[in-house]
């Protein structure tokens, strides 16, 4: 069984696009462990494909049956990663890719998943706001929370916490650092 791979960094770093390049290039390998969520679908969002979109009851009711591997409250909503999601893919004979944040990162250290960690971090902060701004989707206090919890994982991510940084400047050069630390044995 390969060691799954977590991948976390700020909002805004470009790990969506990092992964669906990655899951482009090889279809077969890789399975996305599907977070679970209680924040409204985005425009183009699939339920069990992009998350599981939960209500707050169902998800704190899941959340005392300890069916999550890591959960965290951000922004007003939930998010978490079952321990079924990612059994799902590790049963299927695929890596399986986790893209969590920074307390998830900690609670996954604790399991005995023995996976490796990989953080994507922006080139600077005012490249990152930048980035969220011109998303179109966050409101003034929605993208000063989100800038908070950069400069904490950024932090985070300084203290030695993960097997690799990759600094997302240059989309190539990233997919390749990722890449080179996915199937390096």
């Amino acid at each position: 069984m390969s060691r799954p791979i977590v991948i976390s960094g700020p909002s805004g770093t470009g790990k969506s696009t990092l992964l669906k390049k990655l899951f482009a290039e090889y279809p077969d390998t890789f399975g996305f462990s599907v977070s679970s969520t209680t924040r409204q679908p985005r425009a183009g969002e699939v339920n069990g494909k992009d998350y599981n979109f939960s209500t707050v009851d169902d998800f704190k009711k899941m959340i005392d049956e300890s069916k999550f591997i890591e959960w965290a409250q951000f922004s007003g909503n939930y998010y978490g990663t079952t321990i079924d999601s990612v059994k799902d893919v590790i049963n299927s004979g695929k890596t399986c890719i986790l893209d969590i944040d920074m307390q998830g990162v900690k609670s996954v250290k604790k399991t005995d998943l023995n996976a490796r960690f990989l953080f994507v971090a922006p080139p600077s902060i005012d490249d990152l706001r930048k980035r969220l701004e011109g998303r179109g989707t966050e409101t003034t206090e929605s993208l000063e929370k989100r800038l908070g919890a950069a400069y904490a994982e950024m932090e985070y991510a300084d203290s030695g916490a993960h097997d690799l940084v990759i600094v997302n400047d240059d989309l190539e050069k990233a997919y390749n650092e990722l890449k080179n630390f996915i199937f390096e044995k």
